[in-house]
């Protein structure tokens, strides 16, 4: 029952490697009602789509935990108004428990509050207070309290923890090792640092309590019938930890006092190998700064109009129809409409564009902008998740947790690693012990440790992730949202770009272009009429016309009569003079004589322009010409997508003649004119027919279908949500410019992709023989596996540094 699937994303705590996130990915899978489940090692984050007839968010977090992670919660604190008795708490209790994403609802009667715990990837705080008020209370949020913060912060402070007590430990291990070289011997060793039980002192706390962490995530993965990066370090550091106790013990008999102790290599490792995880989520949390910019650009605060009072109140508590208060210089806190004053919006964040926009009483407004200059009321139209920045957030959120195709590829390879790894492991110590070092345990012992830690698969799990993370966050600063790591993929495949005309090349709204008038008028005294005139006319031509006139701050005169004339223009008296403006048959009906103007307007019609001719008490008077204008960029940009070497095709439904002289204007050399709305859709199919893939740009309901069947459909962010619904790409800023850019950072992007899955692989291909051969101490092995998880991070990181 596909129509009534939902889709949930969930944070996932306890992922070490590729093959973790395979595994849930595979568990999940595996579920019945679960239709797909991806998981972002990266973001570490989950996005399922699932059927809520046969399955619901807790047992999908149950399945989570039964193999062997965590799902990350958070917690707040409501305070509640409205109770009157027992079965009031228990009553919001059980409705508060029953909502899909509430781990735990407690309500105490006494003390009026709520302490929920929930998935804050489902759920909002907001969505809680809404259910609490659904069900006859009051809730907000307890003062003092705030949500719970970035659980990867807490992962970071915890790490860092780890890593001294652990380097504290290992130091005087290493300082003990440097010691035994022949060319290091110059270097003072104290005494009781060669002591075995001292070493064995030091080594114990690094190796299980420290090192608990993969022995736990060993055990989880074994007990799933799977093996992660966790197994490896476990089965290496406890193979170097067990032996070298075997050693100090042999110690005891008084026979042996110099032995082979391998501590410093296991307490060394899982040190290296925590600096290195510590390192992977200092990177992490970087890669996914484009969400907390956006999400920084939301006020924290509303000022709202309640029982005739003004009252500052928590984002969260905006309700639909609540009127705002917004002063200059203050951000808008949600999308809405003006219904009293008027100022100057800076829209930048949304648009890029630097010029305020003027609004003023019926104009709608958008969450997050700034009110530069003018005192505002603003009714709340849309709240909470359903804001243009919430639904950009959602957008940008989605993709970076999504996969691009290239990766499948890492996900199989790292699926089947871990255990060729161990049969390579064993492999190596058999060929040391029998033929290569003869019966020297500690020998082959040491190769195979350096087998195991060498081959962790961790940068092939973070090579293509946080490469779509950083190319989509960036690409998100520039106003370019990806719907999907796919489309970041097939982005750069693009081979023909389909251009809509209207609103997309052009500006979409006509202006007055040309005035024209006869010998006996001036420009200005032509103008000043006209304008009068066509401001009593609703046509849209009408009132570019009257707007173009006002720009040039000419004074509008007295109308005494007005009548349209509908198909042929108006009639109109101002100040006492009869005037006619429209077409050529209008013309013919007052038997006014324009014969020597139809060459000039058959010129301007040939350039696509609409000319309207004007007759003064009978007598011709002038033209004026009004046309849909090419976008400042549009030129540039076109220039720019044939410079990548890309056919660009304009389509449109305007007759051939103007839609060519459109074409010319903006140098683009294909056109398909007349086309009806639903043809837009065949024609795509028909390029597409030809081998081409195609992107398809647009911004109206009409170019929805060609949008949604198009290799790529680009939606301009200043159209209409119909076609950003369909497209795969939004390009906010409206500017074409941005194509060239999009594909610019899919290119980018894809090779980012590519080199740190040959990175990755290459430096396991090359590790593993070399740490077989034994060429690599284990300490070394460790330090360079950890080195390879960072450095691939730090590849796909410089995708946010792009200038575009």
């Amino acid at each position: 029952m596909s129509h009534s699937l939902k889709e949930t994303s969930l944070q996932i705590s306890g992922m070490t490697c590729a093959a973790c996130a395979t595994r849930i990915e595979k568990g999940l899978n595996r579920l019945a009602g679960v239709e797909s489940a991806n998981v972002n090692l990266a973001l570490e984050k989950s996005a399922i789509k699932y059927d809520p007839l046969q399955i619901n968010v807790d047992d999908i977090e149950k399945k989570i935990r039964d193999l062997g992670y965590e799902v990350v919660t958070e917690k707040t604190e409501l305070d509640i108004t409205g109770m009157t008795c027992a079965a009031c708490s228990t009553r919001i209790e059980k409705g508060l428990n029953r909502i899909d994403g509430v781990i735990k609802a407690n309500v105490n009667l006494a003390l009026e509050k709520a302490t929920i715990e929930f998935n804050g990837s489902v759920l909002s705080t907001a969505d809680i207070i809404k259910k609490v008020e659904n069900l006859g209370y009051g809730a907000k949020i307890k003062e003092g309290t705030k949500d719970s913060s970035d659980y990867r912060e807490k992962e970071i402070a915890k790490q860092t923890k780890k890593l001294i007590f652990s380097a504290i430990l290992s130091l005087p291990l290493l300082w003990a090792m440097a010691g035994h070289f022949s060319f290091t011997s110059f270097i003072w060793v104290p005494e009781i640092f060669m002591n075995p039980w001292f070493q064995l002192l030091l080594a114990t706390p690094v190796q299980f309590i420290i090192g608990s962490q993969f022995y736990i995530g060993a055990y989880k993965a074994l007990k799933n019938k799977s093996a992660n990066m966790d197994v490896l370090v476990a089965l290496g550091t406890s193979a170097a930890y067990f032996y070298s106790l075997y050693q100090a013990i042999l110690t005891l008999s008084g026979k042996i006092h110099m032995v082979e102790l391998y501590f410093e290599t296991s307490a060394v490792l899982i040190t290296l190998i925590i600096l290195g995880k510590l390192f992977e989520a200092k990177a992490k949390g970087r890669s996914s700064e484009a969400i907390k910019k956006l999400m920084g650009l939301q006020a924290k605060t509303a000022i709202v109009e309640r029982e005739g009072m003004e009252q500052e109140i928590p984002l969260e508590e905006v309700n639909v129809g609540d009127i705002l208060h917004i002063k200059p210089g203050e951000k808008i806190p949600v999308d809405g409409i003006i219904i009293e004053g008027q100022s100057a919006i800076d829209e930048s964040m949304l648009t890029g564009e630097s010029v305020p926009v003027d609004k003023k009483i019926g104009d709608p407004v958008i969450g997050a902008t700034l009110n530069k200059n003018g005192f505002l009321k603003v009714e709340a139209a849309k709240v909470g998740k359903d804001t243009a920045l919430a639904q950009i957030i959602k957008v940008v959120e989605e993709a970076q947790g999504s996969k691009a195709p290239i990766q499948r590829l890492a996900d199989k390879i790292s699926g089947v690693f871990v255990p060729i790894v161990v049969g390579l492991a064993v492999l190596t110590f058999i060929v040391w012990y029998v033929w290569a070092a003869p019966g020297d345990f500690a020998e082959a012992l040491e190769k195979m440790i350096a087998v195991l830690v060498i081959a962790c698969p961790c940068a092939l799990g973070l090579a293509t992730p946080t490469s779509i993370m950083a190319g989509s966050g960036r690409s998100a600063e520039y106003g370019i949202l990806f719907k999907g790591g796919e489309h970041l993929e097939m982005t750069h495949r693009i081979t023909t770009v389909v251009l809509d005309k209207t609103g997309t090349v052009t500006n979409g709204t006509p202006v007055l272009t040309d005035a024209f008038p006869a010998e006996s008028w001036t420009e200005n005294e032509l103008l000043a009429i006209v304008g009068s005139a066509e401001k009593q006319s609703e046509h849209p031509l009408a009132e570019a016309i009257v707007q173009g006139i006002k720009e040039k701050g000419i004074q509008l005169k007295e109308v005494s009569k007005f009548e349209a004339i509908p198909g042929f223009g108006i009639k109109a008296t101002v100040d006492k003079n009869e005037v006619l403006i429209g077409t050529r048959k209008l013309m013919n009906m007052y038997d006014v004589n324009v014969e020597k103007s139809l060459k000039k307007m058959s010129d301007l019609e040939t350039v696509g322009k609409t000319a309207m001719l004007i007759a003064i008490n009978g007598q011709y008077a002038g033209m004026v010409a009004v046309a849909d204008t090419i976008k400042g960029t549009s030129k540039m940009a076109i220039g720019r997508l044939k410079e990548m070497g890309l056919d660009v095709i304009m389509i449109t439904g305007d007759n051939q003649r103007t839609a060519e002289a459109i074409a010319a204007q903006a140098g683009i050399d294909h056109v398909i004119a007349e086309v009806l709305p639903k043809g837009k859709a065949d024609e795509i199919k028909k390029l597409q027919a030809q081998g081409k893939k195609v992107a398809m740009v647009g911004d109206g309901i009409n170019d929805a279908p060609a949008l949604a069947i198009a290799d790529i459909g680009m939606a301009i962010g200043t159209g209409t949500d119909v076609a950003m619904e369909a497209a795969d790409i939004t390009l906010i800023r409206g500017d074409l410019n941005s194509i060239a850019d999009a594909i610019f950072m899919s290119k980018k992007t894809i090779t980012n992709i590519k080199q740190n899955l040959f990175w990755a692989l290459a430096y396991n291909s090359l590790g593993i023989p070399i740490a077989a051969l034994g060429f690599l101490a284990p300490w070394l092995a460790g330090a360079a596996m950890a080195f390879s998880s960072v450095s691939v991070v730090l590849n796909a990181l410089r995708l946010q540094k792009v200038k575009l």
